[in-house]
C-alpha cells in the first residue's frame, strides 16, 4: 500500500517547516515565503544503508587514534594548501562559485591527479557523459578508474556508492539532485537539504570523501539552506572576474585546516594552472612614473601577498562627487577620505574618487589602509610614488598608524621581489628580528609622517 502523503509548508528562506500556512515565517521573520511541499507521512526518509538497525555505541576518547587518518594529497599544491594538506577520508567538501568560474574543471583535474591511486565516481546531473568525456580528454583524464554517472536520484546514487564503495565521490551539482520521496522540484530548500544530509551520512558511514558542487544565487551566496554550509566539513569558494583569467580559491570553512588560506589559479586552454608566485603575477604590467599607485602587502592565511592599489582623483562633472571602490571596502574608503580631510586638510568632497585593486584581489585586511591613503594623496597631488616603495599599516581615526601582525614575513616577501623602501607603523619596528639589508625601513607614527616620504 502506498504511503500516505501529507503537506507541510516550508520557508524558502530558512527552511522552517509548519503544518499550516503562515504569512510570516517564525524562523526568519520573512513574509510570504511559506511554500507548500508534499512529503511522505512515514517517519524519516528511506536511506541507502542496510535496513537492519544497530544499537548506538560510544568509544572512549583515549582509544581514538589519529594515526590512521587518511589524507589524499592531490598534487595540486594550491588546492592542497586550502584543504589543509589534502583530502581527508570521510570529509564532505562543498565547492561553490559563479557559473563558468571553473568548479567542474578543477574536479576533473583532481580526477586526473588521483586516477592512478583511487577509484573515483563522478556524478553529473547537469551534463551528459559525452560532454564530460570531451572535457576529460582535454584535461588528460583517461583512466578506467574514473567512472561517470549521469543521475539525479540521490537515493539511487547513494545505493550505488554503498554497493561499489569508490575511494572518492564528486557530485556536480547538489542543486540538480532530487529525493524521490519529496514532491518538490530539484533545487528547492527541502531537496537540497535532504540530499546533502543523505550524502553526508553515506560518506561518513563508509569513510569516503565527497566533493559537492553548489550553485550561487544572484547575491553571491551559496544557493540553498544555510544549514548545508553548517553540516559539511569544508566550504570552498571560487572568486574571480569574468574578464580576467585568474581565479582565487578561498576556504570559508575548514574543520581540517585554516580558513584563511587561498589558492591562486589561472584559467587556460589546458584547465586551471597553479600560480606559485601570486605577488609577481599581481604586480606584472606596472607602469612607472605614474601617480596614484602604491604597493602593499597583505597576509592571506600563512602567505604574504603583494598587491597594487590604484587611486584616481579627478574633477567631478556632476553635482555630487562619485566614490567607487573595486576590491576594497566602500565604507572603509569613505572613512579614509574623511581622515585625510579632517587630519591633513586634503579635500575630496568635490572630486570623483576611484580605488582599484589590480588583479581581481580583494583587500579586507586593515594593513592595506596606508597604501590606499598614499595612493589617494598621490592621485590628488599628481605625484608618482617610487616604484620600489611598499607601504602597509592600519590607520586610526586620529590619523595615527597602528601596528599590524607578521611584519617580518611581509618584509621578506618585499625584499624577494626587489623592493628597496618600506613605510610601516613605528610600532611595528620592534617586531623586526632580521631586517633584509636591501630594504630601508621608514617608521611613521602618523599619516602625516608617512605622506611626507612621498613628497
Amino acid at each position: 500500500m502506498a504511503a500516505k502523503q501529507k503537506s507541510v509548508f516550508v520557508c524558502s528562506e530558512c527552511g522552517f517547516e509548519s503544518a499550516k500556512w503562515l504569512g510570516k515565517c517564525p524562523g526568519c521573520d520573512a513574509w510570504n515565503t511559506m511554500e507548500e511541499t508534499l512529503v511522505s507521512a512515514t517517519k524519516g526518509f528511506p536511506t541507502a544503508t542496510a535496513s537492519s538497525v544497530s544499537l548506538a555505541s560510544a568509544k572512549p576518547l583515549s582509544e581514538i587514534s589519529l594515526a590512521d587518518e587518511p589524507r589524499f594529497v592531490t598534487g595540486i599544491s594550491e588546492l592542497d594548501r586550502v584543504l589543509g594538506g589534502g583530502i581527508v577520508g570521510g570529509s564532505v567538501v562543498l565547492l561553490s562559485g559563479d557559473p563558468g568560474i571553473g568548479k567542474s574543471t578543477i574536479l576533473l583535474q583532481v580526477c586526473n591527479a588521483l586516477q592512478k591511486k583511487l577509484n573515483i565516481l563522478y556524478v553529473s546531473g547537469e551534463e551528459s557523459a559525452m560532454q564530460i568525456k570531451m572535457r576529460a580528454e582535454r584535461l588528460g583524464v583517461e583512466s578506467d578508474s574514473v567512472s561517470i554517472m549521469t543521475e539525479t536520484d540521490i537515493i539511487a546514487i547513494c545505493e550505488y556508492i554503498h554497493s561499489t564503495k569508490p575511494d572518492l565521490v564528486m557530485i556536480d551539482s547538489i542543486q540538480t539532485m532530487h529525493h524521490r520521496e519529496l514532491s518538490s522540484s530539484a533545487g528547492s530548500i527541502v531537496q537540497v537539504r535532504e540530499s546533502t544530509n543523505l550524502l553526508l551520512k553515506t560518506g561518513k558511514s563508509l569513510g569516503i570523501p565527497i566533493f559537492i558542487v553548489g550553485h550561487v544565487n544572484k547575491g553571491g551566496d551559496i544557493a540553498g539552506p544555510k544549514v548545508m554550509e553548517h553540516i559539511v566539513d569544508t566550504v570552498l569558494y571560487f572568486e574571480g572576474e569574468r574578464n580576467q583569467s585568474y581565479r582565487i580559491l578561498r576556504g570559508i570553512k575548514n574543520r581540517f585546516g585554516s580558513t584563511n588560506e587561498i589558492g591562486v589559479f589561472e584559467m587556460t586552454e589546458a584547465g586551471l594552472c597553479e600560480v606559485e608566485n601570486p605577488s609577481a603575477m599581481l604586480l606584472s604590467g606596472r607602469m612607472s612614473n605614474v601617480s596614484g599607485g602604491c604597493i602593499t602587502c597583505v597576509i592571506e592565511g600563512t602567505r604574504p601577498i603583494l598587491a597594487e592599489v590604484q587611486g584616481l582623483v579627478t574633477a567631478t562633472g556632476f553635482g555630487n562627487a562619485r566614490r567607487t571602490a573595486t576590491g576594497f571596502d566602500y565604507n572603509r574608503l569613505n572613512l579614509l577620505l574623511a581622515i585625510l580631510e579632517k587630519r591633513l586638510g586634503l579635500f575630496y568632497s568635490n572630486l570623483d574618487t576611484y580605488v582599484n585593486i589590480v588583479g581581481g584581489m580583494r583587500l579586507d585586511e586593515p594593513a592595506a589602509d596606508l597604501a590606499v591613503a598614499l595612493a589617494l594623496v598621490s592621485g590628488l597631488r599628481d605625484i608618482p610614488i617610487d616604484e620600489k616603495l611598499i607601504a602597509f599599516g592600519e590607520i586610526g581615526l586620529s590619523g595615527e598608524l597602528r601596528s599590524v601582525p607578521r611584519v617580518q614575513a611581509r618584509l621578506n616577501e618585499a625584499a624577494r621581489l626587489g623592493f628597496t623602501r618600506c613605510i610601516m607603523p613605528k610600532a611595528c619596528l620592534k617586531q623586526i628580528t632580521n631586517c633584509p639589508d636591501s630594504i630601508e625601513i621608514i617608521g611613521a607614527a602618523n599619516l602625516a609622517q608617512a605622506i611626507s616620504v612621498i613628497k
